[in-house]
């Protein structure tokens, strides 16, 4: 095709044009030029002024008026209202907020922490709403398992990349709309407590967790006093990620909670005392995170969420935790490949997708969504733990796990080959142990497995046959 050069300035003029037209054509060009300089201004300013913290002012975080003739044109030709946020003209707007334990830890970029924030702006409300680890999604090329996964399976294909597939895994799967997200890893979950000096929260019930993870595969005692106290960061951390508490805090769900306490703390201490009100520190404080934070939010994005935040009622939060309790949104499964999983007791996530959507139409109060999760029926069934890798004593740090949960623990033992690289729970009896089974699977997160490999001989009395192997993920 014969590329066509318009000419829009008339060439074969048979009169001279008079004064008029020259002034008025003369007063046209200079206001074209003035507007083609103030946009290309606009537009330098739309994506390098809003970066510098000292761009704005720092009592209304609103941008500073900028000085000069052309940029105050552009300013005043083309200035905006506050920033609009993704999601702000349907009077919802959501975020997802994962935690992982980051480079170092074990399954560093398996999300520990799925929260969805959702803001009402209209009514300055709140919402949390608790996703558990184990609910089980189907992720492309992956196929169908936890939804914790879906970070790592982000990272592994592109550096940096786990929280934005980990938002449209969830975002396709819950049917709504997710467009920001922060991944955080716990050295900033640390930093960023400390730097605020702490928050208070209050620990509804005293309890003792023998297995939380401690360096070099060993483990540590916590224990937690009920009543009000302040947590620094490592405190809060350890708080926040409990898993095999007693008294009714050994579930996700309970965990799934405290996460919520500390999240709400963090937000009151920030807000409250205007702890992050200078958008300077702001920037300072993401700066110094820069390696353990990724977010797709904009810094001016981040100054919008804060005056937002500064107008909502934070002692009216409302909070949902998914789980699988009577009256819960979810149900125990297992996979073909036998891994513990939770699923709709529907069959669709249709329920949990119209409770998200409208969350701010009904009360879904914690104490009434999340109740402390059932004990597992451990039954009497016999269970043997049998160490198949190199890792000394891993048998005898098991039983005591189990033994806690009133699992009983009929004899330990280590391979005579190894290593075996893959983990399972075996049935070995003609008993109804099925109950136990499940809860054994639950709290080992390792595959059920039918057959028994030839090298191992469980002894007479075993019912069930635990087989550590290389994968095992201690805790």
């Amino acid at each position: 095709m014969e590329e066509q050069h318009i000419n829009f300035v008339e060439q074969n003029t048979e009169e001279p044009r008079d004064k008029n037209t020259k002034w008025r054509l003369g007063i046209f060009l200079f206001i074209t030029v003035l507007l083609i300089s103030g946009f290309i201004l606009y537009s330098r300013t739309k994506t390098e002024l809003p970066a510098d913290p000292g761009a704005y002012d720092p009592v209304t975080l609103e941008p500073k008026k900028p000085e000069g003739f052309l940029k105050k044109i552009s300013y005043f030709v083309f200035k905006k209202g506050n920033e609009t946020l993704e999601g702000q003209k349907d009077d919802q707007i959501n975020i997802l907020l994962l935690g992982m334990g980051g480079p170092g830890h074990d399954g560093p970029f398996l999300s520990d922490t799925i929260i969805i924030a959702s803001l009402k702006p209209s009514s300055k409300q709140i919402a949390l709403v608790s996703v558990p680890r184990d609910l089980g999604v189907n992720i492309p090329g992956y196929g169908f398992t936890k939804i914790n996964h879906a970070n790592a399976y982000g990272e592994n294909q592109k550096k940096d990349w786990g929280g934005a597939y980990a938002a449209e895994i969830i975002a396709d799967t819950l049917d709504i709309e997710i467009p920001y997200y922060v991944r955080i890893d716990f050295k900033a979950f640390e930093e960023i407590i400390d730097e605020i000096d702490g928050v208070t929260v209050e620990v509804e019930r005293s309890f003792t967790d023998a297995l939380y993870p401690a360096p070099d595969d060993e483990y540590q005692t916590l224990y937690f006093k009920s009543g009000v106290q302040t947590m620094n960061g490592s405190t809060a951390l350890k708080f926040a990620r409990s898993r095999h508490g007693n008294n009714g805090e050994g579930s996700d769900f309970a965990r799934a909670k405290r996460q919520q306490k500390i999240l709400l703390a963090l937000k009151e201490k920030l807000l409250s005392f205007g702890t992050l009100a200078n958008p300077v520190r702001i920037k300072r404080v993401m700066d110094s995170l820069e390696r353990h934070v990724t977010t797709n939010m904009e810094f001016p994005e981040i100054l919008s969420f804060i005056k937002l935040a500064r107008e909502f009622n934070t002692k009216n939060i409302t909070s949902l935790v998914l789980d699988n309790s009577e009256n819960g949104f979810l149900r125990e499964s297992i996979s073909l490949e036998g891994v513990y999983l939770l699923e709709p007791k529907t069959g669709s996530f249709e329920q949990i997708h119209e409770a998200i959507t409208h969350i701010f139409d009904k009360e879904y109060v914690a104490t009434d969504t999340s109740p402390a999760q059932k004990e597992p029926k451990q039954g009497d069934a016999n269970v043997e733990i049998i160490n198949a890798t190199w890792r000394a004593g891993l048998a005898a740090r098991v039983r005591k796990r189990l033994s806690d949960k009133n699992f009983i623990i009929s004899s330990i033992g280590n391979a005579q080959e190894k290593p075996v690289t893959k983990s399972g729970i075996y049935r070995v009896t003609k008993k109804e142990v099925q109950d136990t089974v499940l809860a054994l699977q639950q709290e080992l997160n390792i595959p059920i497995i039918e057959r028994l490999p030839a090298i191992i001989a469980p002894t007479s009395s075993t019912d069930i046959l635990v087989l550590l192997g290389d994968d095992f993920p201690e805790e």
